[in-house]
């Protein structure tokens, strides 16, 4: 992996953490999260407009990552319903490289080094462990853990189509752009059905939150998009999880989450698997 990658995906976690942070603040989170996947469509159209179109090859890989994508967005969204950013976030991010490994082992024949298996080894620690990190009422919250888990599966089935779909693009802005707008009409579409009134608000009461959380959104996912092209998935998967960090410091001095020795300690082991992982494939 070259600087300027690396650089470029750790601004990334950077931007991703902080449109996370968005929506766990908001009160409303149908509306916040609604309001950032509608953010995304103005730098999406603009991007469509100005790249070539993805290849025709990379169609169904856009198909699919609107699936996993809505899915993810849906289940992100329920987690901060009842859980912490700096418990939910580390536990979706963390175990995406985790699943990664688990079935490039069990289903694709790969091979991982013993480096390898200690990074796995310690990120499924560090996020076994946040499964009893308390929340802000002081309680446990094994169903915020157990939706997040949910979450990370998501992230993991659209690291690997994306990274696959956009390699057959031949543009990774271009499939993107596409796929992130195409989501937003699925996403909006079901908010419309279940939860009448909820668009009509993103305009009035969301805006900021849109222009804001979307943009941030869209740069951050089109900046891993392009990552992929660059360098191994499962590497930038894994470089990626360092917004956990930031999720941390962002939940404690913004949001105002409890910081206790089992959050700090869950998220440095999450987080030095991560990184161990990424030399293991260097």
């Amino acid at each position: 992996m070259t600087p300027l990658v690396f650089a470029a995906v750790v601004a990334a976690a950077a931007l991703h953490a902080t449109w996370n942070a968005l929506v766990k603040g908001n009160g409303d989170k149908f509306l916040s999260m609604t309001a950032v996947v509608l953010g995304h469509v103005p730098l999406a159209l603009v991007a469509i407009l100005l790249v070539p179109t993805p290849a025709r090859e990379s169609w169904p890989f856009i198909a699919g990552g609107v699936a996993l994508h809505v899915g993810y967005q849906l289940f992100l969204l329920l987690s901060y319903r009842i859980g912490d950013l700096t418990q939910v976030y580390p536990i979706a991010r963390g175990s995406g490289p985790l699943i990664v490994a688990g079935i490039s082992v069990t289903s694709l024949g790969v091979v991982l080094s013993q480096g390898e298996l200690l990074s796995v080894t310690l990120i499924a620690i560090g996020i076994a462990s946040l499964v009893f990190a308390r929340g802000a009422d002081g309680l446990r919250n094994h169903k915020a853990a157990g939706l997040a888990l949910a979450t990370g599966c998501f992230i993991a089935g659209y690291s690997l189509v994306d990274g696959l779909g956009a390699r057959a693009a031949g543009t990774a802005v271009g499939y993107y752009a596409w796929l992130t707008t195409i989501n937003a009409a699925v996403f909006a579409t079901i908010m419309g059905i279940t939860r009448p009134g909820l668009l009509r608000r993103v305009f009035t009461e969301a805006r900021g939150v849109a222009l804001l959380g979307g943009g941030a959104s869209f740069v951050a996912f089109t900046i891993v998009v392009w990552a992929f092209t660059q360098a191994p998935i499962a590497l930038v998967a894994a470089l990626r999880e360092v917004s956990v960090v930031f999720a941390l410091v962002i939940g404690v001095v913004f949001l105002k989450e409890p910081l206790n020795l089992t959050k700090v300690a869950s998220t440095a082991v999450t987080i030095s698997g991560a990184a161990l992982m990424k030399l293991a494939r260097s």
